[in-house]
C-alpha cells in the first residue's frame, strides 16, 4: 500500500496538472470500489474548478470551488496518471477508460486524469470542506509527521501508557497519520530503537530521536519520489527510487549500514507485518 511519501508524490504531480483547472467531465467505468461511488459523483464534479490538491495521511484531497472535497485513497494497487505523460499499461489515448481504469477526469485544455486500480481496494468519496476533519475516513487520524508541530514532546505524549511494541504503535494511524511499515522500519533503525521495545518505555529522549528520524526519513523519501516496490508511480509515470536507499527494510541477512554487528539485518514478524532491524544497534 502506498505510504505517506508515495501519496505526497502523487499529490504534487496532480497539483501541477489539476489546480486552477475546470473539470469538464467525469467518466465512471465502475462504481463498486472499496466504497461505492456516490450516485451524484459525476454531476457534482462536472463544471467545478479545482482550487487545491492536498493530502491528509494516505488520502488525497481535491478541493473544488463550491467547497466540495474529493477524498481519494489509492488502496493497495491504485494509481492516478496524467494522460499523455504516462505511457504505461494503464494509459490509452482518448477519453474512454482503459483496462482497470475506473474513473477518468477530463480537465479544461484536454488533460485527462485516469484513476486505475486493478484490485479495487481504493476509494473516492465526497465531503464538505468545513466538515473535512470530522469525516469518518479522517476523524480518527493522528498528527501529520511532516508537520513542524510533530516533535519529541508530541510523540512522547502519544506513546505514553501504550503497552504495545513501538513498531505497532507507529503503524496505528491514530498515533501517527500516514506512517506505514516501510518507513516505520527505517525510522526505528535511524533512531536506534528496537521495534520490540514497548511504546510506553521509549521515553522522552527516545521519542525526540524517533520524531527526528521519522521526519528525516519521510523528507528523504519524498525527495526521492517515494519507493516503487510494485505499483507506485508518480502521475507522470516516473518511478520512485527510495527503495535503493533502504537501510534495513527488505534486507534480511545483509550487512547493517554503518554497523559492525556481524550478524546483519534480522527479520521478525510483528502483528502479521515483516520487521527488519539490527539487534545490536537498536535497543
Amino acid at each position: 500500500m502506498p505510504e505517506l511519501p508515495e501519496v505526497e508524490t502523487v499529490r504534487r504531480g496532480l497539483a501541477q496538472a489539476m489546480e486552477d483547472r475546470r473539470i469538464e467531465g467525469v467518466t465512471v467505468a465502475r462504481r463498486d470500489l472499496r466504497r461505492p461511488l456516490p450516485a451524484d459523483f459525476e454531476a457534482r464534479l462536472t463544471g467545478r474548478r479545482v482550487t487545491a490538491v492536498g493530502r491528509r495521511a494516505k488520502y488525497l484531497t481535491i478541493a473544488l470551488d463550491d467547497d466540495t472535497v474529493v477524498l481519494a485513497h489509492l488502496g493497495m494497487s491504485g494509481r492516478m496518471v496524467i494522460d499523455g505523460q504516462s505511457p504505461g499499461r494503464f494509459a490509452r489515448p482518448g477519453g474512454a477508460p482503459g483496462a482497470h481504469e475506473h474513473v477518468v477526469f477530463a480537465l479544461a485544455g484536454g488533460t485527462l486524469i485516469r484513476y486505475a486500480d486493478p484490485r479495487r481496494f481504493g476509494l473516492m468519496a465526497l465531503a464538505d470542506r468545513d466538515g473535512l476533519d470530522r469525516h469518518d475516513l479522517l476523524a480518527h487520524l493522528g498528527p501529520e509527521p511532516v508537520s513542524p508541530a510533530f516533535d519529541g514532546e508530541m510523540l512522547a505524549g502519544l506513546l505514553a501508557g501504550r503497552r504495545t511494541p513501538i513498531k505497532a504503535a507507529l503503524l496505528d494511524q491514530r498515533v501517527v497519520a500516514g506512517l506505514g511499515n516501510i518507513y516505520a522500519n527505517e525510522a526505528l533503525y535511524t533512531a536506534g530503537i528496537s521495534p520490540r521495545r514497548l511504546a510506553a518505555n521509549v521515553g522522552r529522549g527516545g521519542a525526540s530521536a524517533l520524531a527526528a528520524a521519522i521526519r528525516g526519513t519521510l523528507a528523504e523519501a519524498i525527495e526521492a519520489g517515494g519507493a516503487t516496490l510494485r505499483d507506485h508511480v508518480a502521475p507522470n509515470g516516473t518511478l520512485g527510487y527510495f527503495q535503493h536507499r533502504f537501510k534495513v527494510y527488505g534486507r534480511e541477512g545483509e550487512p547493517c549500514p554503518g554497523c559492525d554487528c556481524g550478524s546483519g539485518v534480522r527479520r521478525i514478524v510483528q502483528s502479521g507485518r515483516a520487521t527488519f532491524y539490527c539487534a545490536r544497534r537498536q535497543r
